[in-house]
């Protein structure tokens, strides 16, 4: 029990041969005797047609699906989709939906796709917009969101209700949802949003309210664990192949040109290691997973002059979190979300670039920065994950329906799940650099590892 008297227990299921199913909570684990009643869908046209359209109870899906044959069965998580009965009367739902953290590709198509999933498949009339994040809850009004309201809000980027770091207060928040008499909440955000998403519902759980809590996870980083990618990511890193295109138009119409593109990834470094794969056209890709150093021999100096002897011009990707170490007075303040502001990393790059080819006067360079971050951020949803968005949204709507509450809706392994919030929580995702994918990358760029510094080297900071 934790101090507000809430069960942290995981609610575990074992079943044979090593089967171990990591279920999500439902209303009736803590409210009794709650009344059921028939899914509207089984007299929806558009889903009468479906064979097998409502999930059996047993379904699951096994988190690992590379095994041995002697391997348990392992870890599963509870497969999302419409359940035959269901926890709430259409016309006694009151929702609502918030977005908080940084903006992502992607999040008008989730708002929009609750809203008409809710009154299309459900019939629910009554979805309230949280403005501005967790703070909206108790110091901003709500907006009311119908299907005519968000029609083609996908088409644009950001979020329609506006965002926010920070602000959260579990009491005005769980306070302002039972006075609104709110019955469901959907929460779209990243890792800090699902940790304040789960403090909501233990609240809620605490209270033992009829509130259902559930999570779209957002995170343009995808450094979100357990799922096999988060909305956005594609969109974000298609859109890094224009900064990558465009740092290599750059890099090759001058002598000794050198192209240095920014990309996202405070701690994860998948949108530039997958920009980079698909690019092409980058010779090094720097992550926060994998330290690099610049002086001595198989530096990156080193590495930066033999690739212009060779091909006459260079292009550099660095994600926002590689380096750190390196850059001096690191920063160890926090934004309103808990992140560590980090120094750029980019600009600091290129000026230590410029500064080492100067002094050895045996190059001229002309190097380009570019930092696409916030163009990225800022785009809609491409056709990927405009579908993708869809499918964890309406994921999301059929489980809080079905009573399911304190999960996440997610991907893994190609089926959508429902999660509990503290395995996505407990640990972020991140690159392993011992593993192919980042071997594949290695090969595609033929940059070293710069995995063992010479001894006594020293890194020069500024």
């Amino acid at each position: 029990m934790d101090s507000n008297g809430v069960d942290e227990q995981m609610k575990l299921v074992q079943g044979t041969a090593g089967y171990v199913l990591e279920d999500v909570p439902h209303l009736s684990d803590y409210i009794l005797d709650l009344p059921t009643y028939p899914n509207p869908l089984q007299s929806n046209p558009a889903y009468s047609v479906v064979r097998q359209y409502f999930v059996d109870e047993d379904d699951t899906v096994p988190q690992k699906i590379v095994v041995h044959k002697d391997s348990p069965r392992g870890t599963h998580f509870r497969r999302a989709g419409p359940r035959q009965k269901v926890y709430f009367k259409p016309a006694d739902v009151r929702a609502c939906i918030v977005t908080c953290g940084g903006l992502c590709p992607g999040l008008n198509t989730v708002i929009r796709e609750i809203v008409c999933g809710l009154h299309y498949m459900y019939g629910v009339t009554e979805v309230l917009g949280v403005n501005c994040g967790f703070s909206g809850f108790y110091s901003k009004n709500t907006v009311t969101l119908t299907p005519k309201t968000v029609s083609d809000i996908h088409k644009r980027g950001g979020t329609m209700l506006g965002t926010s770091r920070g602000g959260h207060d579990t009491s005005k928040i769980v306070d302002n949802i039972q006075d609104r008499e709110i019955n469901q909440v959907y929460i779209i955000g990243g890792d800090g949003t699902q940790k304040g998403a789960s403090a909501i519902y233990k609240e809620i759980r605490r209270r033992g309210l009829k509130v259902a809590v559930a999570g779209i996870p957002k995170t343009i980083d995808n450094d979100i664990p357990v799922i096999d990618k988060s909305f956005g990511f594609d969109t974000a890193v298609e859109e890094a192949q224009r900064a990558i295109n465009a740092a290599h138009v750059e890099a090759t119409s001058v002598e000794n040109g050198i192209g240095l593109v920014k990309l996202m990834g405070r701690y994860s470094g998948f949108i530039a290691m997958y920009a980079t794969l698909a690019s092409r056209d980058v010779d090094c890709c720097l992550i926060p997973e994998s330290p690099f150093y610049l002086e001595g021999k198989g530096g990156l100096y080193e590495f930066i002059a033999k690739r212009l002897r060779e091909n006459g011009h260079m292009v550099i990707v660095v994600a926002e979190g590689a380096g750190q170490d390196l850059v001096a007075e690191s920063i160890e303040q926090q934004d309103a979300s808990g992140n560590k502001l980090l120094k750029d990393v980019g600009l600091w790059m290129s000026l230590k670039i410029k500064e080492h080819f100067a002094k050895q006067r045996k190059m001229d360079i002309t190097l380009k920065y570019i930092d696409p971050t916030y163009m990225i951020r800022a785009i809609p949803a491409n056709a990927s994950d405009n579908v993708y968005s869809t499918l964890l949204a309406q994921s999301a709507v059929h489980g809080a329906m079905a009573g399911y509450t304190g999960f996440i809706s997610g991907l893994v392994n190609g089926r959508h799940t429902y999660i509990p919030f503290n395995r996505i929580t407990e640990k972020q995702n991140k690159v392993v650099i011992t593993d192919r994918m980042w071997a594949r990358m290695l090969s595609s760029t033929n940059q070293p590892s710069f995995m063992n510094p010479p001894n006594g080297t020293t890194e020069a900071t500024c």
